[in-house]
């Protein structure tokens, strides 16, 4: 098996499209071309992790955060970016990187968080707009229904929970058929046309779909010149954003859910803003840097906000609506690596899936 044929796996679980355009996704280093010999798993790709790897016999690096996030300029050593790169180099490891396209994938980073809660009726925090796409194109109405199946079997669509939505409308309309070598009936010697029923077909699809989606459309219509659009629709993504809120089987005290997250994500402390002298019932969570998403927690209600990273001025932002709770960057993404291992194993099984067990995290509690 191929690096490629691992990442097209990756892209089923977080398609890479889905990324924040500020992020620095997929292959980082290495060539996609090569066979893998083991896969091993991280939270950071670190010196420490890459000599696991050649420890472990594995030549591929699948990594929640990106090694290489603002560019380099230069491969001389100066520092720990540039030395991981070139021991990777070194040792035909390749490095890719997951980031924020499993963050916004509703299997990913905020679901994990969720899991170790035990929330139930989850939905995405922050639903992420332009990931719909619609197709309209045209087709002889004797071929439209067939042409209309097989966009559906390229993923057209489906989206969320809905499948096969498509719309069409009769009309009449002319065409050129694709030539075989000769003459085709559609069209005479003088190559005048002939006027033919046609049908509009409309699909929406995810927009990560868009080259295959085009290419079924291109492979099996009968025009010699596709007439098509592809337009972006501004609706937001149920099933695709930041972060996740959901609710506990049962309220809890304040003080009791925070003693229960530390204990569940090993926190060496929680950072949190005042108490409401409420019961807890209704949880967000965002995994890494959250702060952008308090207004969004208090709008949906969220008794607990769960993130990384907040500063000294956002805790005020709670203004006794909500309670702020921040368990650390490493300590909100850690059961990231989990889940990736645990869905690459079920694909793979003539390799190994390693989970890395050198710790990365480069905060410590005194």
């Amino acid at each position: 098996m191929q690096i490629k044929e691992v990442i097209a796996y990756l892209e089923q679980l977080a398609p890479l499209a889905y990324a924040e355009s500020f992020d620095n996704v997929g292959l980082l280093v290495g060539d996609s071309s090569t066979v893998v010999t083991g896969v091993l798993v991280t939270l950071d790709t670190l010196e420490i992790v890459v000599e696991e790897a050649i420890e472990k016999k594995c030549n591929l690096i699948v990594s929640f955060h990106p090694i290489i996030f603002d560019g380099l300029k230069k491969i001389n050593g100066s520092n720990y970016v540039q030395r991981v790169v070139q021991k990777a180099i070194k040792n035909d490891i390749a490095i890719f990187a997951i980031h924020t396209a499993l963050d916004n994938s509703f299997n990913g980073v905020n679901d994990m968080m969720c899991e170790q809660l035990g929330l139930q009726n989850r939905k995405v925090l922050i639903p992420q707009k332009g990931t719909i796409k619609k197709l309209v194109t045209y087709a002889p109405q004797k071929e439209a229904a067939s042409l209309r199946q097989v966009l559906f079997d390229a993923g057209a669509g489906t989206i969320g929970a809905y499948d096969q939505c498509s719309f069409s409308t009769d009309g009449l309309g002319t065409f050129r058929a694709k030539k075989q070598g000769s003459l085709n009936q559609s069209e005479d010697p003088k190559g005048s046309m002939h006027t033919e029923k046609e049908e509009q077909i409309r699909v929406t699809f995810p927009k990560h779909l868009e080259h295959k989606i085009l290419q079924k459309l291109f492979e099996n219509h009968s025009y010699e010149e596709v007439a098509y659009e592809v337009t972006t629709l501004e609706n937001t993504n149920q099933h695709i954003g930041m972060g996740m809120i959901g609710e506990l089987p049962e309220v809890m005290p304040e003080l009791d859910f925070l003693k229960f997250v530390k204990k569940t994500f090993h926190c060496g402390g929680i950072r949190h803003s005042a108490f409401r002298d409420k019961h807890v019932k209704k949880v967000a969570v965002l995994g890494g840097s959250g702060g952008f998403a308090i207004a969004q927690a208090k709008k949906l209600g969220a008794d607990v906000f769960i993130t990384a990273d907040l500063k000294y001025h956002q805790f005020y932002e709670a203004e006794n609506t909500v309670l702020l709770a921040d368990i650390g960057h490493f300590e909100s993404e850690q059961f990231t690596k989990n889940l990736i291992v645990s869905f690459l194993s079920k694909k793979i099984s003539n390799f190994a899936i390693i989970l890395s067990d050198r710790i990365t995290n480069p905060i410590k509690y005194l």
